[in-house]
């Protein structure tokens, strides 16, 4: 098979992984979001949850979690599982997955903000959410920049284990084609198109963080 017709067919598989890319980030980030302040409030029940929700994801495997995402409805409620539920259930895990993390790291930068800034605008007249909206969460923003950007990073690879509810992202294809071909090739081709992706993705991010270092 020549390679342009192996980039063709990754290209196909490489949609599929930036989609689950895509969705992953725009529902795990304000979801992270709500689980940091779970984990933060003073109300015991909420903090134990978020507790108990953050140690499960963080402590079990992501392929373990999609596959009781797509198994679990029909053998703890049996209903019947279809074949367009495989996506669906991949993008769950993802998200599930990664509101973990992100909840770690917004809990970490909300933190490590001075009391005192608290207080001074409270003082100013400030509601409470007009102090986290206006004033903590954009210093937030800025200090996590460097670890969501790690977790960003590793969200592009992590596209990959898709594979296990048998979902042709790019490195099912790839897979697919050096089995067909008995080449390494495909696989050499999606380590390509994987550097490609995290590369832009990398840039992205640094462009971000500099627009966010406006002192500097």
């Amino acid at each position: 098979m020549q390679i342009q017709t192996v980039v063709q067919e990754l290209a196909t598989g490489m949609l599929v992984s930036a989609s689950i890319f895509l969705v992953t980030l725009l529902f795990s980030l304000p979801l992270g979001l709500i689980i940091a302040f779970g984990r933060m409030s003073k109300t015991k029940a909420f903090q134990g949850i978020a507790r108990i929700y953050i140690s499960i994801m963080r402590g079990t495997p992501l392929m373990l979690q999609l596959m009781v995402v797509y198994f679990g409805p029909y053998y703890l409620f049996g209903i019947r599982i279809s074949n367009n539920y495989r996506l669906i259930a991949v993008l769950i895990g993802f998200v599930i997955n990664y509101a973990a993390y992100f909840a770690e790291i917004y809990r970490g930068g909300i933190e490590s903000i001075p009391v005192g800034q608290y207080e001074a605008a409270k003082v100013l007249g400030y509601t409470k959410a007009q102090t986290f909206f206006k004033i903590i969460f954009p210093q937030v923003i800025k200090r996590i920049m460097p670890s969501v950007t790690n977790e960003v990073i590793t969200l592009v690879k992590d596209t990959s284990l898709a594979f296990v509810l048998a979902v042709t992202e790019m490195f099912t294809v790839a897979k697919q084609i050096a089995a067909s071909q008995a080449s390494m090739m495909p696989f050499i081709v999606a380590g390509v198109f994987y550097y490609v992706f995290n590369l832009i993705v990398a840039v992205s991010m640094e462009g971000i963080e500099k627009k966010l270092s406006y002192y500097r």
